[in-house]
């Protein structure tokens, strides 16, 4: 059964530092974006570590052993008794190929599976996909004014509105906890995707107005959220698993350390422009 979900947005990509709409171009990370996913992952990996061991458990054919003249072989009975091996962890990535990256630099380190669930895509930016916010502003003031303004202009150029966004990820989360509701072990759920979906999601999980002013925040670059899923209400079971907020838009230690955005000098080429924050 799950009991807690991370959403965790993918790293860096040329489109992001370029301030362009990607929204469901596939677009790989770039080599800022690939050292942000792997921190990340570094951060993550030691904080959930007791994954690799409940995965170990669960498949002991996994562990590895040493050859023939070996003194003794590796303890399989010190993984199946470890308390963490009576906890899991599953995840899932949105399918474009920045999410698997991100993805998989967390998951390899733990030996851990990624499934691809194309139901976690960045919303869709319709005509306006690729093209900066000046682009856009060129094309319709007024609906870039509306966009900004979170009165739904962008709809009229196949924009996916931020509720139809939040509703679509709320499914996929409750339709995924409910794919696991039957496993006895307590689970951990890792969602890998895109920031403004992530955003919705949680929006429309907590029932927050997505289009509200005064919303959750943003998501930077290879940074997470994380919400813990209750059954229970005053001790009675509820008719639906429910969400609480425990953090968001958190960040690994490096990110402290350096310009997180612009990542560390010794990965800048002398071609490389420089991140800066959205105009709008």
């Amino acid at each position: 059964m799950i009991d807690e979900v991370v959403m965790l947005r993918h790293g860096r990509t040329n489109y992001n530092l370029q301030r362009r709409l990607q929204g469901q171009i596939d677009v790989p990370l770039d080599i800022i974006g690939q050292w942000q996913a792997d921190q990340t992952a570094l951060a993550l990996a030691a904080r959930y570590y007791w994954a690799k061991v409940g995965a170990l458990a669960a498949n002991p054919d996994a562990i590895p052993q040493p050859g023939p003249q070996a003194a003794r072989s590796t303890s399989v009975a010190e993984y199946e008794e470890a308390p963490a091996a009576r906890r899991r962890m599953v995840v899932y990535s949105s399918d474009l190929f920045r999410a698997l990256q991100t993805a998989h630099a967390f998951a390899d380190i733990l030996g851990l599976d990624v499934t691809p669930d194309e139901r976690l895509r960045e919303r869709s930016f319709g005509q306006w996909e690729g093209l900066t916010r000046e682009e856009v502003r060129r094309i319709d003031a007024e609906a870039y004014a509306s966009w900004k303004r979170h009165e739904g202009g962008e709809t009229a150029y196949g924009v996916e509105s931020r509720k139809a966004v939040g509703r679509r990820g709320a499914a996929a989360v409750r339709d995924l906890i409910a794919a696991h509701e039957a496993e006895a072990e307590p689970q951990t759920m890792m969602l890998v995707g895109h920031g403004s979906w992530i955003v919705a999601t949680i929006g429309e999980l907590l029932g927050v107005d997505p289009d509200g002013m005064n919303g959750i925040g943003s998501m930077r670059n290879a940074c997470w959220s994380r919400l813990a899923v209750r059954y229970r209400v005053a001790g009675r079971p509820s008719a639906a698993p429910m969400f609480d907020l425990v953090e968001h838009n958190q960040c690994p230690p490096a990110a402290n350390l350096t310009d997180w955005e612009n990542g560390p000098a010794d990965l800048r080429g002398p071609h490389m422009a420089a991140w800066k924050p959205i105009s709008w």
